[in-house]
């Protein structure tokens, strides 16, 4: 790719001249006119700049590309080796040094953040590759099901032409397990386990089935042909990384295994990186600490307005231990376990008409909603999730994914469903869809910054989704029924108790059964949820707070703009202001709605 150097026209420096300019015979609307001419030529020269950051990263990361819905590189699987390492970092050094020329105080408040998100992901990159390791110790980053799943199931180009995508991205699949046996060294017993099964998923995507849809389709009788050979070389190599990996485990139930915790350096930093909030993760900590009191004293409140309505003996003098009667009294109230995701799909028109009626945000109706059950090679991490096409791809499809309890046993189910019950689960579907994650990732692919909708701050993403929880209750959802409040409270209170779970298991050690003390005890779930919250605390490391940094901070935005504009504050217009910046960090879009 040709690289053209950046050279913008504005400094700090220059301002002072300006100034100088103006104390002399030059007229005011001149200056201004000149500045703003010199803002336009700035923010235009980054907006080139951002251009090619974005095409040089998708030959770097093809496989990114694709989630994104970019399909220019679909055929290609980069193969996780050395030079591929190499290729990326100097990839990062290339465009680190270049951002360096570039003076942020030239660039419009919409552009400087998009300057801070390419600063943020290139030394997030590095620090990845060679700080945190992960590509080391653990094997569950590597699966190649998720893409071809994204080529195979996707609309965006005729079948023939998404096939012979996923015919040349099978090339390197061989090649790719090969690199991924090479570069694990030490690894956890957890991320060991999670590989395994979600290897095993794969073969949901890469089957019988595949080969009969491209044995049906418009592909040559040799490409036909080929394909099925490439098929069998990559389910082949899948088998191979397994058999590998259960060899691995094995080994590691002998002689031990490195520990899932990272530690609090390495927290720290990658809490900077991952959240982008402003405050340190042991910050964040504390605050959550004291927040979690406050709720439980208002869960405390409810449970002794409700009580007579559902027991005749006495309350007891300890308020958790009220709560926890009357959440389990509550909880019993739940669908059956093969209806759980019928009733998922039947609660989604009720919000749908909720958020037109009460005009909360305009809701795409070009953009539906499908509700289906997580394809196998995603489960095993989160039991609801949505899947969305990247800004590129308009018109895929937005996936609710839920997942079924068929694999559960009955007690497990039993657990589940309480706690997914009648009020929470409509809770769930404020948070992973309408009008949480699926009307934030609509608006922000609509974004008109690739930046930030490429490379979005995942507090933001899920502080968007709890804070929709709490605003959809206070508009009046649910007529503001205790019951409903209640448990709205229980699942905020999780919410907090995330940040608090994964600084004390990564950071502080916290041992398997003081974390499903606190979750059970302290924050009310059940024992299936706890256990579920544990495993996912154990695989992954700062993602669980971002659920709160995002909402405490999206929150406090929108009652300082009340408190600022008084009457004239409009929830909607807040609404579709804060999601039209994209996936920003609520901090830059925060100076930005305040300007």
């Amino acid at each position: 790719m040709k690289k053209l150097p950046l050279s913008l026209l504005i400094t700090a420096a220059l301002c002072g001249g300006l100034t100088a300019c103006q104390s002399t015979s030059t007229p005011q609307d001149s200056v201004s006119t000149s500045a703003t001419t010199t803002a336009k030529t700035a923010d235009q020269q980054f907006a080139q700049f951002s251009e090619q950051f974005i095409e040089a990263f998708w030959q770097v990361m093809p496989t990114y590309a694709l989630y994104s819905g970019y399909h220019k590189y679909d055929a290609t699987l980069e193969i996780p080796n050395v030079a591929s390492r190499n290729k990326t970092l100097a990839f990062v050094a290339e465009y680190q040094a270049r951002l360096k020329t570039i003076t942020p105080a030239s660039l419009s408040a919409s552009h400087l953040i998009d300057y801070r998100l390419l600063e943020n992901l290139l030394a997030s990159i590095r620090w990845d590759i060679t700080t945190f390791n992960a590509w080391q110790w653990d094997p569950s980053s590597y699966n190649v099901a998720g893409s071809f799943a994204e080529i195979v199931n996707g609309n965006y180009a005729p079948e023939a032409e998404r096939l012979r995508s996923a015919l040349g991205r099978l090339t390197n699949v061989p090649a790719y397990y090969e690199a991924a046996k090479a570069n694990i060294d030490n690894p956890t017993l957890e991320h060991t386990q999670l590989a395994i099964l979600q290897n095993q998923g794969a073969f949901s995507v890469l089957n019988d089935e595949l080969l009969a849809k491209v044995d049906a389709s418009s592909l040559s009788s040799q490409e036909k042909q080929l394909f099925r050979s490439r098929l069998a070389n990559a389910k082949a190599a899948i088998n191979g990384y397994i058999d590998f990996l259960k060899a691995e485990e094995a080994t590691l139930k002998q002689k031990g295994a490195r520990s899932f915790r990272i530690g609090e350096a390495l927290y720290e930093q990658k809490f900077a990186f991952d959240i982008q909030s402003g405050m340190t993760a042991k910050q964040l900590y504390q605050k959550a600490l004291a927040d979690k009191a406050k709720v439980q004293g208002e869960m405390a409140k409810l449970t002794d307005q409700l009580w007579r309505k559902y027991f005749t003996e006495d309350k007891p003098a300890d308020e958790k231990i009220a709560i926890r009667m009357m959440i389990d009294k509550l909880s019993l109230n739940h669908v059956q376990r093969d209806q759980f995701v019928p009733e998922v799909k039947k609660l989604l028109p009720k919000l749908i008409n909720f958020v037109k009626s009460h005009d909360l945000v305009e809701l795409d109706p070009n953009k539906p909603l499908v509700v289906r059950e997580t394809p196998e090679y995603m489960r095993g991490f989160a039991g609801a999730s949505v899947s969305a096409p990247g800004p590129y791809d308009n018109g895929g499809n937005t996936y609710y994914n839920v997942t079924p309890l068929d694999g559960m046993s009955d007690v497990s189910a039993e657990s589940y469903l309480r706690e997914y019950n009648h009020w929470m689960l409509q809770i769930l579907n404020i948070h992973e869809a309408i009008p949480g994650h699926y009307a934030q990732l609509v608006y922000a692919n609509k974004s008109p910054s690739l930046v930030k909708s490429l490379f979005g701050n995942g507090a933001m993403i899920e502080g968007w989704a709890v804070y929709s929880e709490r605003m959809m209750l206070e508009e009046g959802y649910g007529d503001f029924e205790p019951e409903l409040w209640l448990m709205y409270y229980k699942w905020n209170l999780r919410t907090i108790c995330n940040t608090i779970l994964d600084y004390s298991i990564q950071v502080k050690g916290m041992t398997h059964d003081e974390a499903i003390a606190l979750m059970t005890k302290e924050a009310f779930q059940q024992t299936a949820e706890a256990e579920g919250k544990w495993r996912r605390a154990t695989l992954s490391q700062v993602q669980l707070t971002s659920y709160y940094a995002g909402y405490r901070a999206i929150y406090d935005l929108r009652d300082e703009l009340k408190a600022k504009q008084g009457n004239n504050f409009n929830l909607k217009q807040f609404h579709e202001q804060f999601l039209s910046y994209g996936s920003a960090p609520v901090m830059y879009i925060r100076q930005l709605m305040l300007k």
